[in-house]
């Protein structure tokens, strides 16, 4: 009897675990793997299909994965057929079309590199087409389709000349180090024979040689840190033209200045790029200016720059009368929102388009008539898509809401567009300009999302006492009982001039993991978020803290009172990055929740200045720690200052490599924690970096997930009503 008694629970505990974790009508964990989204879409010539990258996780063998990136075709007209141009074998990026649409060219590696690479869309196997040692990337075809622009990347030490700015370490001038990129690179003008018991000149050369294998690595620039490894040597973007014909490839710029987003004027002779000459060492350089190149002569001068503004991305109208491209002003680059404006070949007719909208613009293309724009940006929530006309700058709406335009494309009467939704986290529509008679063409997450249950989203406003007004979102668990309380997760996002909202893509998966594991979810877009203008991004200025924690626990205050299904002894609470702060701030001032996650944040400020590559979020939001009076407001608003009480059993995460916010903040926190005694436990990620949640390996993405809601689970209670 005891046996069988044994049996039964350990049966009951197994079906129950499984129930839990492969629950076939809901959102599981592991459905991670089978979300697919598409981008870089290009409708072809003739109107009659788009051309676009198909991005997808490649399970090979139980918990071995891989990311993909396969260029995919589909029809324009029903039955909508889909099919691969390329093997998934390799990954491929930066697809563009020849101006025929009989080719298209694609960056794939070769040999280790990025290379371009052509494929004939009427048959054939792509070929490589540049043998680049730095590797080649952004193809750009020439309008006569004969010839490619791209571009190729140039340590400082391959740059032929000096560079003007001053040389960064301390007592080494130019008169005495002739030749200063070389020596940095372990290479001499002259032959010098290394010697640590020589001459000067052969001590040095000895340090240079240990120093260009890296051991050790010499520092002496500003921005130092890259993403996930030490980035001590400077680098130099430069614009490379492929003719098809002759096989040939001619470097058309050069220099101690970078050269990228270039686009071929109408009659293909000269070329426009983003650029600037850098006076001043390139760490300190905040702006950029539109180049001309010619290609008859190479030479490169300035075509249009603005005072305190940064400028770019330039894009010919298809009638060749009208040039529009992205700027912003850079004396409040954290705040002031990027716009778009329009200027003639001549030079003439310089207007700003958008700076009505107060919105940041992202992407845009022509639309056929060379009079309307259409670009999208973060909005409220979602990813809309507006139109502007060039000629009297009026905007219109073309897709807003609670959706996100991710990526599109306009040829003829046709718009293509890749659409999150609630109900699905991305597909590709065909619509006319307008938007009208929108049709979905690809089916790429129906089959697996077929009977799962969803929780959607209710939309809420909340009016602060001073003055702003905060959206925010509500999420039932799945399969709610009228009468039953539920733990609800606040779920709190980064940037901190991110935003969240049932347009954006990246929080699908999560938010409905967490609803199919019996939470409610609420989150929001506090002060300081994008998608809402100037005034409202800049409402977290020298508050991190109090000002946005208030947005944050408000929205939930104004929840609870309108669902009485949000249990209020059963609350946790996440977020990463800004969030991983603002998750470490609200604990150390409210004690509500019963656990909390902290992801890849950072806790204390002065000390990230100089740890993360993020580093000028701390001046641009609160000042330099030097500055009168700013090291009070830092410690204030720091989350150690408070760690003394923090009384929430506190889980933190983060990478190994994370150079963006720096480990040390996360180890600071936990040592601190638990000299303390409190209730603390420290996940550590090999091998990733600060983006590990989104692009990380795939099974420490479906760690991350797990642990956050087994860490929930030993402190909160499930209802049994």
């Amino acid at each position: 009897m005891i046996r069988k008694k044994i049996s039964l629970c350990l049966l009951v505990m197994f079906l129950s675990h499984f129930v839990l974790a492969q629950n076939p009508e809901r959102v599981n964990i592991t459905d991670l793997t089978k979300i697919v989204s598409t981008n870089s879409h290009e409708i072809t010539p003739d109107g009659k299909q788009v051309i676009y990258l198909k991005s997808f996780i490649d399970e090979k063998d139980k918990e071995e994965y891989s990311y993909k990136s396969q260029l995919w075709i589909s029809d324009l007209s029903s039955p909508y057929e889909s099919r691969p141009l390329t093997s998934s074998e390799y990954n491929v990026s930066s697809v563009t079309l020849s101006p025929d649409g009989s080719k298209v060219a694609f960056v794939r590696p070769k040999d280790g590199k990025a290379q371009i690479w052509i494929l004939p869309l009427r048959g054939g196997e792509s070929q490589v087409v540049t043998s680049e040692k730095n590797g080649a990337s952004g193809p750009v075809w020439s309008p006569d389709g004969k010839k490619i622009l791209f571009s190729s990347t140039h340590p400082i030490w391959q740059i032929e000349g000096e560079p003007t700015w001053e040389v960064q370490r301390p007592g080494r001038e130019h008169n005495d180090e002739p030749n200063y990129k070389a020596i940095n690179a372990g290479q001499a003008k002259e032959e010098v024979t290394p010697n640590p018991d020589g001459s000067l000149e052969e001590l040095r050369a000895y340090l240079a040689k240990n120093n260009a294998k890296g051991d050790p690595k010499v520092i002496d620039r500003l921005n130092f840190l890259g993403e996930r490894d030490l980035n001590p040597e400077l680098s130099f973007s430069h614009l490379n033209i492929l003719d098809l014909d002759s096989k040939k490839t001619e470097k058309i710029t050069d220099g101690f200045q970078s050269f990228f987003g270039g686009t071929w004027s109408p009659d293909g002779s000269y070329i426009l790029a983003s650029s600037i000459l850098n006076d001043e060492h390139p760490d300190l350089t905040r702006t950029t200016e539109i180049w001309k190149i010619s290609l008859k002569d190479k030479d490169a001068k300035v075509f249009f720059s603005l005072e305190e503004h940064s400028v770019g991305a330039p894009n010919f109208s298809p009638d060749g009368k009208w040039i529009i491209f992205r700027g912003m002003n850079v004396e409040e680059p954290s705040y002031n929102m990027s716009m778009l404006g329009a200027i003639k070949p001549d030079g003439s007719g310089f207007k700003w388009l958008t700076e009505s909208l107060d919105r940041s613009i992202g992407s845009g293309k022509w639309a056929p008539n060379s009079q309307d724009f259409y670009f999208s940006g973060a909005n409220q929530g979602g990813f809309s898509l507006w139109k502007v006309n060039v000629g009297n700058a009026k905007i219109d709406p073309i897709i807003t809401g609670p959706q996100g335009v991710t990526s599109f494309d306009i040829k003829g009467q046709n718009l293509v567009y890749a659409l999150t939704k609630i109900e699905n986290p991305s597909e590709v529509y065909l619509a006319d300009l307008s938007n009208k008679g929108a049709k979905q063409i690809t089916k790429n997450n129906e089959s697996w999302l077929a009977g799962k249950k969803i929780s959607k989203p209710t939309a809420h406003q909340l009016k602060t006492d001073d003055g702003f007004t905060v959206d925010y979102w509500v999420m039932e668990p799945i399969d709610r009982k009228e009468g039953t309380k539920y733990p609800t997760v606040v779920n709190m996002h980064g940037g901190p001039s991110a935003m969240w909202g049932p347009g954006e893509a990246s929080m699908w998966h999560e938010f409905q993991v967490m609803a199919s594991k019996g939470y409610g979810v609420v989150y929001s877009n506090p002060r300081g978020s994008g998608g809402y203008g100037k005034v409202f991004q800049k409402g977290n200025f020298q508050n991190w803290g109090d000002g946005p924690a208030a947005d944050v626990l408000g929205s939930l205050d104004a929840a609870m009172e309108k669902f009485d299904w949000i249990d209020g002894e059963n609350l946790v609470l996440t977020g990463g990055s800004y969030a991983g702060y603002l998750t470490a701030w609200i604990v150390g001032h409210d004690h509500r929740f019963n656990a909390a996650f902290s992801q890849r944040g950072v806790y204390e400020l002065t000390f990230f200045m100089g740890e993360g590559n993020a580093w000028r979020l701390v001046p641009n939001h609160f000042g330099y720690p030097w500055e009168n009076g700013v090291k009070e407001i830092l410690d204030y608003n720091s989350p150690q200052t408070y760690v003394q009480n923090i009384e929430t059993p506190l889980l933190i995460k983060h990478g190994d490599q994370d150079l963006r916010t720096g480990v040390r903040q996360s180890e600071l926190l936990y040592k601190s924690l638990k000299i303390l005694g409190k209730p603390v436990e420290y996940v550590r990620y090999p091998k990733e970096g600060h983006e590990m949640s989104r692009s990380g390996a795939v099974h420490r993405r479906i760690d991350r997930m797990g642990r956050i809601i087994e860490f929930f689970e030993r402190y909160v209670e499930h209802s049994n009503n």
